[in-house]
């Protein structure tokens, strides 16, 4: 008996292969700073999500909806790497739709459309949704500054007061502050 080729699957399977790149791939803006073994862009993302998700249910949003933005806002970097915000004047990449829509080509057309629209509707920030996406994306980078200096890096005042400016949501912005003034092992308490 010949096994039947099921395209669907094969392809949904090169794209998880694909995805796990994230877990091995570090953000390398954090390399800056000194850290020398910075978080994967999926340690990052899981973050992302979880914060995306509760800012979502304080503003008013859906939580999964926003915590669904934030597992997809980084995923281009498979194919493009983590681009440093020092490095992104003097290089081009393709927008990150235009990214997704050759990562997810091999994929059943229900699946690469969710991911499409996920993407495109993070990029156009035009829903509470992506919005808190992007808080989420702005608070963790904040979070992780935070936690790099409470073991000793030293130069990450600037990843904390870029976030911190750039948030939008009220409620992010009392999370951040509140990041700033409590333990990072208060969760112990």
């Amino acid at each position: 008996m010949t096994e039947s080729y099921d395209q669907d699957a094969t392809g949904t399977a090169a794209f998880a292969y694909e995805m796990g790149v994230l877990k091995r791939l570090r953000r390398s803006g954090w390399w800056h700073a000194g850290i020398r073994d910075p978080e994967s862009v999926a340690e990052h993302s899981l973050r992302v999500a979880q914060l995306a998700a509760l800012i979502a249910a304080e503003e008013g949003g859906d939580p999964a909806r926003a915590a669904y933005l934030g597992l997809w806002h980084d995923s281009q970097e498979t194919r493009i790497g983590d681009i440093p915000h020092s490095a992104k004047p003097y290089v081009t990449a393709r927008p990150n739709e235009a990214i997704t829509a050759d990562q997810v080509a091999g994929l059943p057309s229900r699946s690469a459309q969710s991911v499409i629209e996920a993407v495109a509707e993070y990029e156009a920030q035009g829903t509470i949704e992506a919005i808190c996406a992007k808080d989420a994306d702005k608070l963790e980078c904040l979070i992780q500054a935070v936690e790099y200096g409470d073991v000793g890096a030293r130069k990450i005042q600037d990843w904390i007061d870029s976030s911190r400016a750039a948030l939008k949501t009220e409620f992010a912005m009392r999370v951040a502050d509140a990041a700033l003034r409590t333990s990072t092992l208060a969760w112990r308490e």
